[in-house]
């Protein structure tokens, strides 16, 4: 198995992301579902190199919770 980019992969796949004129991205966590030559699936996962575990953990419990409940702008967010 080679180490591979997965910029060229995420755009190959149509994966966008919604950003308005001055955010900055800072952190990546990237889970890929892969199917290989003889038909069997795995996941894989990358992330951005200043990703320490905490916040990779707290980025997936995140992702988990919008997927489950929907997105919520932190503006409106009564919390």
């Amino acid at each position: 198995m080679a180490k591979q980019k997965v910029g060229q992969i995420i755009d190959a796949l149509g994966v966008v992301v919604d950003l308005d004129e001055g955010d900055l991205p800072t952190d990546a966590y990237v889970i890929l579902r892969i199917v290989k030559a003889d038909g069997s699936v795995s996941m894989s996962g990358a992330r951005s190199e200043s990703l320490d575990w905490i916040t990779r953990l707290g980025m997936i419990t995140a992702a988990q919770h919008l997927e489950n409940d929907g997105y919520v702008d932190a503006s409106t967010d009564d919390t």
